[in-house]
């Protein structure tokens, strides 16, 4: 009988506190970690990110963390095939996989093998979509977007600029909707016994963690490292500088607003950002929920929590 390999999810909103709860089941269980952020996978950011330190690992190796240069795009295609790589690498050691982030769609892809390789690329329509989106900027384009295809208009934030464009091309170059696409795809069967928790907390308490994980990256030089990043040439149109945290910064060092107010939209935004996560996370099919506040923010008890579905789902080693 043909035994699906074994894989733990463990996801959940920013600054919840996945890093030091998935330390904590790898150590358990004989797991090593699979980053699925899209932030933390870039070299040189490390305090916008909120990288985990080497010395935070406690010997778990982690994958996709600090490897690619920032230069360089990363989506959901290239997380997809490095993870499968990682993949490989910890089963061959007879170790069990847990992939931690809050990327949503990524875990998606990985978990139930959704293919998102693009279509042949029309540089000329994707050209027109990037002319368009400095001319007349984000709305427009999500606005062309409801137009064609009114689900992934709902799915995709505006602000993602990346996967509005990546949608249009889609219809462009298929004449299908990229909704109905990932739909069918998302009723696939995973190909691994699955465990898949979402860590979760109070909103209170959720965004008082998030407007304190803010001013201590202030503290400890968010600034000072976006500086560097722009002194090596990195420019606000690339992916990574898009992110939480550098697109605020980058904004305040372009004289377009004061370092106050870059703070103020940067805690905004991130807690817009842990609603949308939450908002996903709770359409997802087959998750655990793990509430911190009904485990009495006990750590032992939230371990010990997911040790038992890890037990009676046979998670195991090969």
């Amino acid at each position: 009988m043909f035994m699906k390999p074994s894989l733990i999810i463990l996801t959940g909103p920013t600054a919840v506190g996945k890093t030091k709860t998935s330390i904590e089941l790898a150590k358990r269980i004989g797991g090593e970690i699979i980053s699925a952020d899209s932030m933390q996978v870039y070299k040189y950011m490390d305090i916008g990110s909120a990288k985990i330190k080497p010395s935070e690992m406690a010997g778990i190796p982690h994958y996709l963390i600090d490897v690619l240069d920032p230069r360089e795009e990363f989506n959901v295609v290239r997380f997809k095939k490095m993870a499968l790589q990682a993949l490989d690498e910890i089963y061959s050691k007879g170790n069990i996989p847990i992939v931690v982030g809050g990327t949503g769609f990524y875990i998606q892809a990985l978990l139930y093998d959704i293919d998102f390789t693009e279509n042949t690329e029309d540089s000329d329509y994707r050209q027109g979509l990037e002319n368009a989106l400095k001319t007349h900027g984000n709305s427009y384009l999500h606005d062309k977007l409801k137009e064609v295809d009114p689900g992934a208009a709902r799915e995709i934030h505006p602000n993602n600029t990346k996967r509005v464009i990546r949608a249009l091309e889609f219809n462009h170059s298929s004449g299908q909707r990229i909704s109905e696409h990932n739909e069918k795809e998302r009723k696939k069967q995973s190909p691994y016994n699955f465990l898949y928790f979402v860590l979760s907390d109070t909103r209170a308490l959720l965004y008082e963690r998030i407007n304190a994980r803010v001013d201590g990256m202030i503290e400890h030089g968010l600034v000072e490292e976006v500086i560097k990043l722009k002194d090596m040439g990195l420019t606000r149109d690339m992916v990574s500088m898009q992110g939480l945290g550098y697109k605020e910064i980058m904004a305040y060092l372009d004289g377009e607003t004061t370092l106050e107010e870059a703070v103020t939209l940067l805690k905004r935004d991130t807690r817009h950002f842990a609603k949308r996560q939450l908002t996903w996370f709770r359409r997802e099919k087959d998750v655990i929920w793990i509430n911190k506040d009904e485990a009495g923010y006990n750590e032992v008890r939230i371990l010990n929590e997911m040790l038992f579905f890890v037990k009676r789902a046979h998670i195991s080693t090969y």
